[in-house]
């Protein structure tokens, strides 16, 4: 197993049909993190658009699976295989209905709850022990189905909140790659953002 080799793995749903909905963040997240160091995502591998980057003198693995959410392990484990990555090396960036919206949330490891994605991924690794970064995007409103409102996409003033949700999860990212999840769960955990 490789201790300096990091997977940062951003959850959605590929094609047109899915950009911009709620399910999609943490395919933003991995967009937000290749312009800043200038990754180029445009590979296929590992039923994924991947690149490869350095950073804080990691070696680090960028995935935005090709697989639909419901497969997203698929596509992990694929990548992890490979590169003989230890799931506590691994960071996944997911949608979450459950935290307050304008608020990200940072967690060491735990089960799927609701989620479809981090269901698959948990499967294929045989392991709860990988880090995520969950973007908070709003709670499901009583009269929608749960599949319908994160296939929905955010209103102009949601989406004012959720780039700077955006944002922060990537600096949270930066923070768990430069010093350790510790110090980017007591920076980041508990901000909220406001308009």
């Amino acid at each position: 197993m490789e201790d300096n080799i990091y997977l940062i793995v951003g959850l959605g749903n590929p094609g047109r049909d899915y950009l911009g909905t709620r399910h999609n963040v943490g395919f933003g997240v991995i967009d937000l993190l290749a312009k800043k160091y200038d990754i180029n995502m445009k590979k296929e591998k590992f039923k994924s658009f991947y690149g490869e980057k350095n950073i804080f003198s990691k070696k680090c693995i960028f995935l935005k699976p090709l697989t639909y959410m419901n497969l997203s392990g698929e596509a992990v484990i694929d990548a992890v295989n490979y590169f003989k990555i230890p799931p506590c090396n691994i960071i996944v960036i997911v949608d979450d209905i459950d935290i307050p919206f304008g608020s990200i949330r940072i967690k060491k490891k735990g089960s799927s709850g609701t989620h479809n994605g981090l269901k698959s991924i948990i499967y294929q690794l045989e392991s709860e022990n990988f880090k995520r970064v969950k973007v908070s995007v709003g709670k499901c409103p009583s009269y929608m189905d749960l599949k319908d409102f994160v296939l929905s996409t955010f209103s102009s003033s949601e989406k004012k909140i959720l780039d700077k949700e955006l944002e922060i999860a990537m600096q949270a990212v930066e923070e768990i790659l430069q010093f350790d999840v510790d110090k980017a769960m007591n920076k980041f955990n508990g901000l909220t953002i406001e308009e």
